[in-house]
C-alpha cells in the first residue's frame, strides 16, 4: 500500500482585486490550502489504471506524487512529419503497427507535423510516443479534449495495445464514462478519495451496469477494497 499526504498552501497577495474581492464578499484570506490524502492499495499484478474525479480534486497532484516522473508532460516535435519523431531506433512498420494500435490509423496524417494535427490525433500521438518510449505510461487529462466518440475509440484501443504488451498505462481524468471502455484494473476517485481494485467497473457505484454488461458481452466482475 502506498499512502499520500499532500499540503499545499500558497500565500494570497493582497493586491487591488484581491483586496476588492475579500471586501466584496467578505473574505480575508492570507493563504490558500489543499489537503490530499489517501492510499493506493495496488493489485499485485495490473496493467491499466484509471485516476478519475472532478475537477480541482486533486488528480494531477496525486499523480505526480504516486508516480513522480512518469506523468507524460508533453512531447518535443521538431519534425514535418510525426512519424519522423518517434524513435530512431524504431523500424517504420513497428511504427506503423504502434499509430494503428492506438488508433491513429490516417496514413496520410503521419505525414503531418504534429501541431496541424486534430487533438484526437495528437493525442493518440503523445500515446503512442510513450509507447514506445516508456514502460509506465501515466497520461493526463486523458479524453479530455476529444469527444466522447473519439474517447471511446481511443480507450478501447489503448486497453487492447496495453493488454497485449507488457507496459502500464494511467489515465488521469474528469470523464467517469471511460472506465467502461478503457477496463482498468483499478481505480482511484478523487471525488471520495477511495481506490477500487476493480477491471470495468463504474467508480460512482461500484458495479458495472447491465448495458455495460450486454456491450462488452461480459460480466466483468468487482471487488471494492
Amino acid at each position: 500500500m502506498q499512502n499520500f499526504d499532500i499540503l499545499r498552501e500558497s500565500k494570497v497577495d493582497k493586491t487591488f482585486r484581491v483586496a476588492q474581492i475579500e471586501n466584496d464578499f467578505d473574505l480575508n484570506i492570507e493563504k490558500s490550502v489543499e489537503h490530499f490524502k489517501g492510499s493506493f492499495d495496488f493489485p499485485e499484478s495490473w496493467q491499466i489504471g484509471l485516476i478519475v474525479g472532478g475537477s480541482g480534486t486533486g488528480k494531477s497532484t496525486i499523480a505526480n506524487e504516486i508516480f513522480s516522473n512518469n506523468v507524460i508532460q508533453g512531447f518535443e516535435y521538431t519534425h514535418k512529419s510525426v512519424v519522423d519523431d518517434m524513435p530512431k531506433n524504431m523500424s517504420l512498420k513497428e511504427i506503423s503497427k504502434l499509430f494503428y494500435s492506438v488508433g491513429f490509423g490516417s496514413v496520410p496524417s503521419w505525414l503531418k507535423p504534429y501541431h496541424v494535427l486534430s487533438n484526437g490525433e495528437k493525442m493518440r500521438v503523445d500515446i503512442a510516443r510513450a509507447l514506445a518510449e516508456k514502460d509506465l505510461i501515466v497520461f493526463d487529462e486523458f479524453t479530455s479534449v476529444v469527444d466522447r466518440k473519439v474517447a471511446r475509440t481511443t480507450s478501447i484501443a489503448i486497453n487492447k495495445a496495453i493488454k497485449k504488451s507488457n507496459k502500464q498505462f494511467v489515465a488521469i481524468s474528469c470523464h467517469f464514462d471511460i472506465t467502461e471502455w478503457l477496463q482498468p484494473d483499478w481505480v482511484f476517485n478523487t471525488d471520495t478519495m477511495q481506490f477500487s481494485f476493480i477491471t470495468g467497473t463504474d467508480p460512482k457505484n461500484g458495479f458495472i451496469s447491465e448495458n455495460a454488461i450486454i456491450k462488452n458481452g461480459e460480466d466483468l466482475g468487482s471487488i471494492t477494497i
